[in-house]
């Protein structure tokens, strides 16, 4: 498989670099639709996992959404396989039960907002692209932002926020799965287990830590139901509680 990885340098593309070093992981601008096309053009990948996103600040709608897009195009351009990656954020976490594939979305935040946008662009791009939606991601090689926060005693986390922590190295290694199989459309990749964002919290620093519950207006309980991702591929999707 020649891939080229998007976000390389980030916490799950640097993962993914990991298991495959012959990666393509040139860095370009996805915002530039035309950049992107003459990369692949040149780099001719056979599969693409787009990682790359901004959650905040300057340019992260035009980085998530566009780039997305974008990146989707080119992909389909050269016939190259597409993995992109969502959030369990494009649900707003009211439904009650875990969150299947062919649920609605329903995103309460503007990241959400931008990630559910970027789906239905994606789909629309490149329709056989694979639409993988996740959650927390921790463990790898260094702290992700989840566990330096878990360990900063200023934070307080919420207990009304459910989450599916999947673990870098399990997530890294069920995407390079799934890349090989002929499989298209939203699919949820997430860890085993359901837990609060501060239950998730304590796990980390193996200590008790300050709770409460979350404003109505946050994503509530999005845990993901991952047992069709589970029953394609050998990588387990461990639960927090296993790992941790």
């Amino acid at each position: 498989m020649k891939l080229h990885v998007t976000g390389a340098t980030g916490y799950l593309g640097s993962e993914l670099v990991r298991r495959v070093p012959a990666a393509s992981t040139e860095r370009v601008e996805v915002r530039d639709a035309v950049a992107v096309g003459e990369l692949f053009l040149r780099v001719r990948p056979e599969t693409v996992i787009h990682t790359a996103y901004l959650q905040d600040g300057p340019g992260a709608h035009e980085i998530t959404v566009d780039g997305a897009e974008n990146v989707a195009r080119a992909a389909a351009a050269v016939g190259a396989r597409l993995v992109h990656l969502s959030t369990d954020v494009v649900f707003d976490g009211r439904k009650g039960t875990p969150y299947v594939e062919d649920d609605p979305l329903s995103p309460v935040t503007d990241y959400g907002r931008a990630k559910a946008e970027a789906e239905t662009r994606v789909a629309l791009a490149h329709p056989q692209a694979l639409i993988v939606r996740t959650s927390l991601i921790y463990g790898g090689d260094q702290p992700s932002k989840h566990e330096v926060t878990a360990r900063d005693r200023s934070f307080t986390f919420f207990t009304n926020e459910i989450r599916n922590p999947v673990q870098a190295g399990d997530l890294a290694e069920a995407l390079l799965e799934l890349a090989e199989l002929d499989v298209s459309g939203p699919l949820h990749v997430a860890g085993a287990d359901a837990v609060s964002r501060a239950e998730f919290a304590e796990l980390i620093t193996g200590a008790p830590v300050a709770s409460a519950p979350a404003a109505a207006t946050r994503p509530l309980n999005c845990s993901l139901d991952s047992s069709r991702a589970q029953a394609l591929i050998d990588t387990q999707l461990r639960g927090v509680r296993d790992v941790l």
